[in-house]
């Protein structure tokens, strides 16, 4: 399931049922998962992973060197996981040893064209980019994440599960799970309750993140105030424990 015109070097390792498109390059240190397809004019190289049942769309690059100065051809990493949707013309960095050294994408991901996700990068599972969404380098995103179209995140910071980016949003600060923010600068605007649904959260559930949203947004409270608010009621409702946790844990600051 090679195309005769795609280059395939002997040392890259392919599972069973996967398919190279016409043109595409796969380099020695690549490994490729069972049932994963390759699209035409794809470029695969440096110690790059990639697990099963994937789907790469043509004039993808993928694990090619970082953009960053410091880069010295150490051996980093790229490693995405399983059943992801990558479309076309998406580029992928290899890792820096600045950092953890891997840059990684998890599980089902939709991943739409021209996304580019730096260095160092981790990214969960589930998570939808639109098209042009772009992540500098270490930047963290939670599981269930979406990022609008043109979204672009500044190094460093960290993106909480289940929030929700609009189109054209610039993230300068941490997003705090379950938020839904849009803007240049990104501005608060309530939370992902309709995502929250589909996902299974219920009614007392989605109340308890509102009121926790609240006192951390529309109270009046300074932070250390609104965090200690927000403690109290995930005490109450495990369901607001993730917000908790990500504001306690805030390196760069968040979004308010």
């Amino acid at each position: 399931m090679i195309h005769p015109t795609a280059i395939v070097h002997p040392g890259a390792r392919l599972g069973e049922k996967v398919s190279i498109g016409a043109y595409s390059i796969i380099g020695e240190h690549v490994e490729i998962g069972d049932g994963s397809r390759i699209g035409p004019h794809v470029v695969i190289e440096g110690h790059t992973r990639i697990g099963c049942d994937n789907e790469i769309f043509q004039f993808c690059s993928l694990g090619a060197k970082p953009q960053d100065k410091k880069y010295d051809d150490e051996p980093t990493r790229l490693e995405i996981g399983d059943r992801n949707t990558i479309r076309e013309y998406c580029s992928f960095n290899l890792g820096t040893s600045q950092d953890g050294g891997v840059t990684r994408v998890g599980d089902d991901n939709w991943i739409m064209a021209y996304v580019h996700v730096a260095h160092d990068c981790q990214v969960g599972d589930h998570t939808i980019f639109a098209n042009n969404a772009t992540l500098a380098g270490h930047v963290h995103v939670g599981d269930w994440a979406i990022l609008g179209g043109f979204t672009g995140v500044h190094q460093f910071c960290r993106v909480g599960a289940h929030s929700f980016c609009g189109v054209g949003t610039v993230l300068l600060q941490d997003l705090p799970p379950f938020v839904t923010v849009a803007g240049n600068p990104a501005k608060p605007h309530g939370i992902n309750s309709e995502g929250l649904k589909r996902r299974g959260y219920g009614s007392e559930g989605i109340a308890a993140i509102k009121r926790a949203y609240r006192a951390l947004y529309r109270s009046g409270l300074t932070l250390d105030e609104a965090r200690q608010r927000v403690a109290e009621i995930a005490a109450e409702h495990a369901e607001a424990g993730l917000l908790s946790e990500f504001i306690a844990d805030s390196g760069r600051g968040i979004v308010r």
